[in-house]
């Protein structure tokens, strides 16, 4: 849906870009039929956002966008900008590829939804380029991007661990607004980024087990699949560290950190799918290849660590 007139959209892109707070990378539901179901993502946008998350992403490896045909991504982002327009919140779209011009392509189709505020970006995978490789990347896609780029970092997956000298790097090129962290763990070069980032650069807890410890040593807010399950409590964990309420966040974050283990025993998303499924917020557990549905004991184990939450 457009929006009314020109100055509405230029106005929502001259808008502060947010990214404190939790930010839940929708899942993408499938029907029986295993096609989108619309509606039932509708849903989960706005549950996520009365329980306290401050936006949603659209289109990230956990809304399995690999899987999506061009006609499906657009249906997801149409539904996540229509909730973001009418709710306020904050729309970040997975955008890129691992090739700079097709990435430039990706980030350019974002001008059909002014609700978009940022994209995120994962650094090139496969390809293994150099660090300096990797930052002409991302400085070429900040020059033509219509929205600030948020970096996925998550070495795991792409295969190109970053020092904190060229995260920071990074996070200096003009249109680059922060960087999804998800390094596996939490080491020297993380100290050492949270411990000076660049001015104007957030970096967001990307890796859900460890999203408390992060909080803690300077991570302005934090994008994490478990959220889509107690959404209020992580956005309560947040919200402890930003205060400096050591002893709210300290035991809440442990007992988040099992939920996300638990969370994370099987690829990304399945088991929080299958969790979602069996709480009857969507329609179907499915998945599409080459993923395969949760196993029942890993969701089960899920909504085990959920219950205890609410206990």
């Amino acid at each position: 849906m457009a929006y009314d007139t020109a100055q509405d959209a230029a106005r929502t892109r001259s808008l502060p870009l947010a990214l404190r707070g939790v930010h839940v990378p929708l899942v993408t539901p499938f029907d029986r039929a295993g096609e989108v179901a619309a509606e039932a993502l509708e849903g989960l946008a706005h549950e996520v956002l009365d329980a306290g998350a401050s936006g949603i992403v659209a289109l990230g490896t956990t809304a399995e966008s690999a899987a999506l045909d061009e006609a499906e991504r657009d249906l997801v982002t149409d539904v996540c900008a229509r909730v973001c327009r009418e709710r306020g919140a904050t729309l970040t779209v997975g955008a890129g590829a691992n090739g700079t011009r097709a990435a430039e392509a990706s980030l350019a189709r974002l001008t059909r939804w002014p609700e978009a505020r940022a994209a995120l970006v994962t650094v090139p995978s496969f390809v293994r380029p150099s660090a300096a490789g990797v930052l002409a990347h991302f400085g070429r896609l900040a020059e033509v991007s219509p929205v600030p780029l948020i970096v996925y970092h998550i070495p795991y997956r792409t295969g190109q661990p970053l020092d904190a000298v060229a995260l920071r790097a990074l996070g200096a090129l003009p249109g680059v607004a922060g960087m999804k962290y998800a390094g596996g763990g939490i080491g020297e070069d993380t100290v050492a980024l949270l411990g000076d980032p660049p001015p104007g650069f957030e970096v967001l807890a990307g890796d859900d087990v460890y999203a408390s410890p992060l909080l803690a040593i300077g991570a302005a807010g934090a994008i994490l699949a478990s959220a889509h399950l107690a959404t209020d409590r992580f956005a309560e964990l947040a919200g402890a560290w930003r205060a400096g309420d050591a002893a709210r966040a300290r035991p809440l974050g442990h007992a988040l950190a099992r939920l996300s283990a638990a969370a994370f025993a099987e690829p990304n998303p399945t088991v929080v799918k299958g969790a979602l499924y069996a709480l009857g917020r969507i329609p179907a557990p499915g998945v599409r290849l080459p993923l395969l549905p949760a196993s029942e004991a890993a969701v089960t184990a899920t909504l085990e660590r959920l219950a205890e939450l609410e206990r």
